[in-house]
């Protein structure tokens, strides 16, 4: 009969014998020979898990973490059945542990069998969420220098326990002691102008290292530039309350305005950051630029007892009236003098009723306003021309209807009652029909038409006409009939 294999008496015999021994050993021995590697031994002084204190101690004891694979319990159950305290923090969101999501395993931070000093802790930092606990890793990336963050160099507990839950403890003075070390000033002035609690305004992200002021409405440059942030921001201990503020200048320096609010708030228009001297004050960007004359004028000269708002802005409140004027002006100085001087004044006589023009424009002013009377003046030509001897009154007063200002001679009159180019002799002379010296209301028409006047009445006698020396009342175009 053919065996197979090693299905002989001796092969099982043999096989059972090593069954035996395996069984043996594991039994002697704790299951030992299945561990891949010594436990870890650090134990913190006084401290003491379910009666352990180090995974050391359960040399042998495989079942004490490591779970049969017929039962309901896991492994991190076993974990969390001696570490409480880590079992209290997985339901409180604030924690380390409590941040961590609850299907993640403890061994993919912690790890074990790697010797009785190896680190239990084997986390990659830069994959963990720090920022869920309330403070981010973005401004900590590196160490001064240049290696990268280990959670021991903020949470130096980790060196002295193998806890976690009181390993990663977070005092509060740590981030001064360690920014001290190179930036020693400026933790001493922020600490005192803010305060020692340096995460209620920091919270990881670098939005203060870069910070510029010049950014926001208050730049800080000039005597600005020495202030502390408690100068204007107070007792401000958190992001919120460094908002809002009043940038404009009264609202930190009323107390210094010796204006008293005569120049209102707007403290820039004259002053600069440089300091309060020298000021400077724009003028033209007022309701009264300054020019010419007013230039040098000193401030008091018309802002009396350093009253400047409302100061009115007509001449004749710093400018008495010349004696000359007498009111007859009235107030609008600026129609004729400028701010350069009061002599060489400019009137444009243009813009009254009688534009001046033709002969007129040479002529002193005293010679039509005398005694320096000039409002009431009157226009009339009689008013400075007198009549002259050649009229006697016969023309009326209306001088413009024959003169212009050009000159007197030659003057134009427009003979609308009767054609002085009468007959065929062309224009006639004056004399030719008003044969009565100066008497040019007086005419006749027997000089040039041999008229008696026994035979004017007679033509004319049915007709009852008064006057039969008026011949122009009836012929007006030098012929018979009514025209």
């Amino acid at each position: 009969m053919r065996r197979l294999g090693c299905l002989t008496p001796f092969g099982i015999g043999a096989g059972l014998v090593a069954l035996v021994a395996v069984a043996l050993a594991a039994l002697f021995t704790g299951g030992s020979m299945f561990s891949p590697g010594p436990l870890n031994a650090q134990a913190s002084p006084g401290v003491s898990l379910g009666g352990i204190g180090a995974h050391a101690d359960l040399g042998g004891n495989c079942a004490a973490c490591h779970a049969s694979p017929l039962e309901a319990a896991s492994m991190d159950a076993r974990c969390l059945d001696c570490h409480t305290d880590i079992q209290r923090e997985r339901t409180t969101p604030e924690t380390l542990h409590g941040v961590i999501p609850a299907d993640q395993s403890c061994r993919t931070c912690h790890r074990e069998h790697r010797g009785p000093a190896a680190s239990l802790t084997n986390a990659a930092l830069p994959a963990f969420d720090h920022a869920a606990l309330g403070f981010a890793l973005t401004a900590h990336q590196t160490t001064v220098a240049g290696q990268p963050f280990a959670c021991a160099d903020c949470h130096p507990g980790l060196a002295e326990t193998p806890h976690p839950s009181g390993a990663y403890s977070f005092e509060a003075g740590f981030c001064q002691d360690c920014h001290a070390d190179y930036q020693a000033d400026v933790i001493t002035r922020h600490v005192a102008d803010v305060g020692d609690d340096c995460r209620a305004c920091h919270d990881g992200v670098d939005r203060y290292s870069g910070f510029d002021h010049a950014a926001l409405k208050l730049p800080l440059d000039g005597k600005h530039a020495a202030a502390t942030c408690a100068s204007c921001h107070g007792q401000a201990r958190e992001p919120a309350a460094f908002t809002g503020l009043d940038a404009t200048c009264i609202s930190c320096h009323q107390a210094d305005d010796v204006h008293a609010g005569a120049y209102g708030d707007d403290c820039a228009s004259c002053h600069s950051a440089a300091g309060w001297q020298p000021a400077t004050f724009d003028h033209d960007r007022t309701a009264f630029p300054l020019s010419g004359a007013h230039l040098t004028a000193d401030c008091a000269s018309c802002h009396g007892n350093h009253i400047y708002r409302g100061t009115p802005t007509n001449c004749v409140d710093c400018h008495a009236e010349p004696r000359e004027h007498l009111g007859q002006f009235g107030t609008d100085c600026v129609a004729c003098h400028s701010t350069d001087s009061w002599e060489g004044a400019t009137f444009d006589h243009n813009q009254t009723a009688f534009p001046i023009n033709g002969a007129h424009v040479g002529v002193a002013c005293a010679s039509c306003h005398a005694n320096n009377v000039y409002k009431g003046t009157p226009t009339a030509c009689v008013s400075c021309h007198a009549e002259p001897q050649e009229h006697l009154g016969q023309f009326g007063t209306d001088c413009n209807a024959c003169h212009s200002t050009s000159r007197w001679t030659p003057a134009f009159f427009e003979h609308a009652a009767f054609s002085i180019n009468h007959g065929t002799r062309g224009t006639n002379a004056c004399t030719t029909c008003h044969t009565v010296p100066n008497n040019y209301k007086a005419y006749t028409c027997y000089g040039c038409h041999a008229h008696t006047e026994a035979k004017v009445i007679a033509e004319h006698r049915g007709e009852n006409i008064a006057t039969l020396n008026d011949c122009v009342r009836c012929h007006g175009g030098g012929r018979g009939g009514d025209d």
